[in-house]
């Protein structure tokens, strides 16, 4: 190349990815299959519960490449899920494409994806298999409850540098916003969250403060972490 045309050669550019780029076409091939999906419940990067009695409960971790580290969560997990995907980026020489890997997955009984990014699809190089180790059922227990008490799917699977919108952070924001500028017993309160009382009293984010026995205000903290009021609505001359 010459000196002139490698001044005007455009740089490549690299664009850094995460683990969330994978969340959304791996809820959607979940969702495809009948799941609800949400992500990032208790340490898990997206849960997916079918309705049944008993319901199937599917976790996936996301891991923009197939590492040690991936395969030693699915062995985690097995315990508390009726099935596991791991799923990674799609590559052309990477351990995605080995053989072996494949087979790895076979033998521990989980579901290999891999995505590719620019079509937004997702390839099954595996599906998970019936394997029964002896059950979790205290995890097991909470995933289930937490993906039935959080609303909506408000954190995306693979975040690590945001705080985890929680069920617990979505009623003590329901119990801050109710109380206002105001003062409240928990018991005002118990329409929106159940355990008001044990929000209130153990303040776990600093947005409470005990006014006199029984009821309680929001902290300076807890102001501050209110949304701002939405703007009046404008009036036609």
């Amino acid at each position: 190349m010459t000196d002139a045309a490698t001044e005007n050669a455009v740089p490549h550019t690299h664009i850094r990815l995460s683990e969330t780029a994978l969340y959304p076409p791996v809820k959607a091939f979940l969702e495809a299959q009948g799941f609800a999906v949400k992500g990032e419940i208790c340490g898990c990067d997206a849960v997916g519960i079918r309705p049944g009695e008993p319901p199937i409960l599917v976790i996936a971790e996301l891991k923009l490449s197939f590492t040690l580290e991936l395969v030693l969560q699915a062995v985690d997990r097995l315990r508390c899920a009726d099935q596991i995907y791991l799923a990674v980026i799609a590559s052309r020489r990477g351990r995605d494409q080995d053989g072996r890997v494949t087979r790895l997955c076979r033998l521990l009984g989980v579901g290999l994806l891999t995505v590719d990014l620019r079509l937004n699809t997702v390839a099954v190089l595996c599906e998970p298999v019936a394997y029964r180790p002896r059950a979790n059922l205290p995890q097991r227990r909470r995933l289930l409850k937490e993906h039935a008490g959080r609303k909506g799917d408000p954190t995306q699977g693979g975040s690590t540098r945001q705080p985890i919108m929680t069920a617990y952070r979505q009623r003590a924001i329901a119990c801050a916003q109710a109380i206002g500028a105001a003062e409240m017993r928990p018991r005002d309160l118990t329409h929106l969250a159940e355990d008001a009382g044990t929000i209130l009293r153990n303040n776990v984010y600093g947005w409470f403060e005990r006014v006199r026995p029984g009821v309680y205000r929001l902290s300076a903290a807890g102001l501050a972490s209110l949304p701002p009021p939405a703007p009046a609505p404008k009036v036609a001359a």
